[in-house]
């Protein structure tokens, strides 16, 4: 007759958790695959926005580009098709470049080893000592920006930016932060921060914001004043220019934000 084994507790608890692990795994490769939504700032050359926008990731095929070769002889791409992972810096970028004309062309080189190169974006192109910046939560990365990982809300930062000698390091990035709203006439605070290439914040002095009659003091702080809505922007000349903060004048919002 054969021996009957009770069922044991523990190996009825082993197998439900691997079951809860099997499943998790599952959840999080679909909602991988189904994508999510970061921010995107990018700079060209002189500081102009190229783009601003929440862009939604998703795996995105691009040419390589034979005439990328800002990097010097030999360095343009192959002319193949290249797929970029969506969870990646360079994947937000492409797929935000299928639907932002100011994006386009994307020149990409695949000659290098230790990933894929952005060249030119747009109007802006890489020459001499200014090549394409990127940041992350702030952050400049070492690695390419295909293999620089997102996640959902990250905010993700592409400049064209000039070395400076004699440290050769990139300009700091500046970052404005305003209220939502305010009252036409009547004055109100802003204020400006850099962040440098570790992300490091700190007030931001003697930067222009728009609508400021004066610059930001040491505190990083100056005054606006608005008779209408307005897409407030902080410069100084020297770093990466802010983002654009949108404020509502008298129920009414600016455009384009």
């Amino acid at each position: 007759m054969p021996r009957l084994i009770p069922f044991r507790p523990a190996a009825a608890c082993a197998l439900a958790l691997t079951l809860f692990l099997v499943l998790s795994l599952s959840l999080a490769a679909g909602a991988a695959a189904k994508g999510f939504s970061a921010e995107l700032r990018v700079v060209g050359g002189g500081g102009k926005l190229l783009a601003e926008k929440t862009q939604s990731t998703a795996t995105t095929a691009v040419r390589t580009d034979p005439k990328a070769s800002c990097f010097g002889p030999g360095s343009g791409g192959s002319g193949d098709s290249v797929s970029i992972p969506g969870n990646t810096a360079m994947g937000l970028l492409a797929r935000a470049s299928k639907s932002v004309a100011t994006l386009r062309p994307l020149s990409i080189s695949d000659s290098f080893d230790f990933g894929l190169a952005v060249c030119g974006v747009g109007s802006g192109v890489a020459k001499g000592s200014s090549s394409w910046y990127l940041k992350v939560n702030h952050r400049s990365l070492a690695v390419s920006g295909d293999a620089a990982k997102i996640k959902p809300g990250d905010e993700v930062l592409w400049a064209l930016a000039t070395t400076r000698a004699p440290s050769y390091k990139y300009p700091e990035e500046l970052a404005l932060s305003a209220p939502a709203k305010a009252t036409g006439g009547m004055p109100f605070t802003v204020s400006v921060h850099t962040y440098n290439e570790k992300g490091v914040r700190k007030p931001a002095s003697g930067v222009k914001v728009t609508g400021a009659a004066d610059p930001t003091g040491a505190d990083g702080k100056t005054t606006v004043l608005l008779g209408k809505p307005a897409l407030l922007i902080a410069t100084d000349g020297e770093n990466i220019p802010s983002n654009r903060a949108a404020v509502c004048v008298g129920g009414k919002c600016p455009a384009g934000k």
